[in-house]
């Protein structure tokens, strides 16, 4: 029920005690303000890591070799593993049921590139027509490599947008010859990747014409696959983890590799990495909660100072209200009622100025792995419900204090 003569009075002590009531609100706005901005930050990063791992297909597996660094069954540490054609064949065929997208990879760095008077150095990749989607890249204009260019040998290319904008100036690319390291190949393509100008640095050609053209042979730099999409996420992860341990574990059986051999063949799991990202996430979150909190318990603990100050200063009065008929119940209301009042307020001038600064600076914060800080409206909620609560137990001891206070003793004070 509506009381205004208990409005008046809490209003009326405000009113006598500006500075006071200030600085007290201030470390409760303070509190609210990190508390938030934290948060703000944890989701940037989310939001970041997050837009990192869509650069590729979120369950990608990648394998590469390096040199063995163990002796085993006579041989000598230091050899260079190549995979070739085989393995990329053998994977298929043991898991085509479980595999979504699939393709060997050959590369060359630094391939010199030339259109009319426009030279550049880009990376080469051969690949099947599979590695559109292990890329996450999207085609702008014509299309990707396709399983024709493959039996044709066809030299034909797909460029990145970056590479069209340095070699074609935006003008017409489709149709028109460019010459790779002296090769004449047929742009059919032209694709941007979430990547960035990074990934579109690149030219895709027909894998078997790469191996063809650079005496290649059979040889391949890497493999790249993707599994079919599960339920859930620990379904999808379970089933990466034993596809990756069952590739490593034949790879190392056909090129004579030692079990424990960490270097020879590399494996790397786009959900093994997602799960170790967010975990470390939680754990930041969970410690930026546990930051706010104990900023905010700090604000409630002067709340409550003041508080008993308060009770302190109107003993006589309490107990004159006690003397004449006053419920305790009554008089830890009054407390309570004054110290939510003015940690909420606090609290929301905390609020507001928070989600203001992050509407207004947030967007404009794009870091490599911090991206449009923001909160929710359940973590803006939740806020409200802390400030109640810090209210709460802020005005709790010094009311319970005040509830106790003997009419008669309360007289005598001075």
């Amino acid at each position: 029920m509506f009381n205004l003569e208990r409005w008046q009075e809490i209003l009326e002590t405000i009113r006598k005690n500006k500075l006071r009531t200030f600085l007290t609100g201030l470390s409760v706005a303070s509190g609210i303000f990190i508390l938030v901005i934290l948060l703000a930050i944890g989701q940037g990063m989310q939001n970041g890591i997050a837009q990192e791992f869509e650069q590729d297909a979120a369950n990608r597996i990648s394998v590469w070799t390096g040199v063995t660094s163990e002796s085993y069954k006579g041989l000598n540490p230091g050899r260079r593993i190549q995979m070739d054609n085989a393995d990329y064949e053998r994977a298929e065929s043991k898991n085509i049921d479980e595999l979504e997208y699939k393709s060997g990879v050959y590369s060359i760095w630094g391939g010199l590139t030339t259109y009319k008077n426009e030279t550049g150095s880009y990376r080469i990749e051969g690949v099947r027509g599979d590695y559109q989607f292990l890329e996450n890249a999207s085609l702008t204009n014509g299309r990707f490599i396709n399983q024709s260019d493959l039996d044709s040998y066809e030299k034909v290319a797909v460029v990145g947008n970056r590479v069209y904008q340095d070699l074609f100036k935006n003008k017409e690319a489709l149709g028109e010859y460019i010459e790779i390291t002296g090769i004449k190949f047929k742009v059919v393509g032209i694709y941007t990747d979430p990547g960035g100008e990074r990934e579109e640095t690149r030219i895709f050609i027909p894998l078997t014409t790469a191996q063809r053209v650079y005496n290649a042979g059979d040889k391949l730099r890497s493999l790249v696959f993707t599994l079919q999409p599960e339920d859930n996420f620990e379904k999808a992860l379970a089933a990466s983890e034993a596809f990756s341990a069952e590739l490593e574990a034949d790879l190392k059986s056909k090129h004579t590799i030692a079990p424990t051999d960490m270097s020879a063949v590399n494996i790397n799991n786009s959900l093994e990495n997602a799960k170790r990202f967010y975990d470390l996430m939680n754990m930041i979150r969970w410690f930026f909660w546990g930051v706010g909190i104990c900023t905010i318990i700090a604000g409630v603990v002067g709340v409550s100072n003041i508080m008993l100050i308060i009770v302190k200063e109107r003993t006589k009065e309490i107990g004159i209200r006690k003397a004449i008929g006053a419920q305790p119940l009554s008089i830890i209301g009054m407390i309570l009622h004054e110290s939510i009042f003015v940690t909420a307020i606090a609290g929301f001038f905390g609020l507001v100025f928070s989600l203001f600064l992050l509407e207004m600076v947030g967007p404009l914060i794009e870091t490599d792995y911090i991206r449009n800080p923001s909160v929710d409206f359940g973590v803006a909620i939740t806020t409200v419900v802390i400030l109640i609560v810090a209210g709460a137990v802020a005005g709790f001891f010094p009311a319970r204090r005040a509830s106790n206070i003997k009419p008669i003793v309360a007289l005598r004070d001075e």
